[in-house]
């Protein structure tokens, strides 16, 4: 009998974890998702995945629980008996980790090793995707590929890295099928309204439709590796169909500043970005991270994955999205 595939995703109502169970469902899979209590509406990402559980074959499953909860982690893991298992939850914003440092280490550091404990505890024969990150070559220059040195830069890189490490440890003490997507910049329409990409495609939106004048950001010359997020979750799975583990870059070898990404979305809309920007020092890092460009050639060989948007079309996507989101 065919084995049925079976994904637990951690983080399912985020901007990847929506895009990955689109995919994971196109592809047949049964797909469980887990989702945080909040007195408000928080799974707008996945709204239009959702079946009603009176119906029959539903393939959507959403469990409440919390990346800090192990026990409730371990019993739920156990209970589902997924075949694979894609860990991307995470306090993800990089300026707050130096805000919320001790609840930053507990959710993307010791969430990681919870979930790798409950499959080897359980000897579930589960293959784990862990969400790295390119934070963690910090300031180590580019291009950064799998054998460059890290540094990181800030307490969200540094729980990062330890997630990094323990995936390894686990792979190569138990030998658990766990692998590493060091995933550079990657954005979309649903990327998180404070993460600076979309902070600029809604500010253009809302001052074309007269509702922001300018828009006040931190460091316009650093520079990062965009890269679409819908295309990079398919790295994800393309990961855990190989025979062995590994870990591997994922991103487009294009880097572009801030800067350059304001000229593109602004222009767009026929605007000139320098009469609307100004710079605010407030939303400087306490640790500045200069250029992040990734080396995807081992992805590109191995997985037979290539980015297929860059930096200038993304923010010119983005701005679209945004600006029909104006007018419905």
């Amino acid at each position: 009998m065919h084995k049925k595939n079976v994904a637990f995703i951690t983080g399912i109502t985020g901007q990847d974890g929506s895009y990955l169970a689109e995919l994971l469902l196109d592809k047949g899979y049964e797909v469980h998702g887990l989702i945080r209590r909040a007195s408000s509406f928080n799974t707008q990402r996945i709204d239009h995945l959702f079946q009603d559980p009176h119906e029959l074959n539903v393939r959507l499953h959403l469990h409440y629980g919390d990346m800090s909860d192990g026990a409730g982690l371990t019993n739920l893991i156990a209970s589902i008996r997924p075949t694979e298992i894609y860990n991307l939850a995470a306090q993800s914003h990089v300026k707050v980790s130096f805000s919320m440092p001790h609840y930053t280490a507990s959710v993307d550091g010791i969430g990681a090793v919870t979930i790798l404990e409950a499959i080897r505890s359980s000897g579930l024969n589960a293959r784990y995707y862990q969400a790295s990150t390119s934070e963690l070559y910090g300031s180590t220059p580019p291009p950064q590929n799998e054998l460059t040195r890290f540094h990181p830069r800030s307490p969200y890189a540094a729980a990062k890295l330890y997630a990094y490490w323990v995936t390894i440890n686990y792979r190569e003490a138990y030998g658990i099928h766990a692998t590493n997507g060091i995933l550079f910049n990657h954005e979309s329409p649903r990327r998180g309204e404070t993460f600076v990409t979309r902070k600029i495609s809604r500010a253009v939106a809302s001052i074309v439709n007269k509702k922001q004048e300018k828009l006040f950001l931190g460091n316009l010359d650093a520079i990062r590796d965009w890269g679409y997020a819908k295309e990079y979750v398919e790295s994800m799975w393309k990961m855990l169909q190989q025979d062995m583990p590994d870990d591997y870059v994922v991103a487009t070898g294009v880097g572009a500043t801030i800067r350059d990404f304001c000229r593109v979305a602004f222009s767009r809309a026929n605007l000139n970005w320098e009469d609307f920007v100004e710079f605010d020092p407030q939303y400087l890092r306490p640790a500045e991270v200069d250029a992040l460009i990734g080396d995807p050639t081992k992805a590109r060989k191995t997985l037979g994955w290539e980015a297929k948007t860059l930096w200038d079309e993304l923010a010119e996507l983005m701005v679209d999205a945004d600006l029909r989101h104006f007018h419905k």
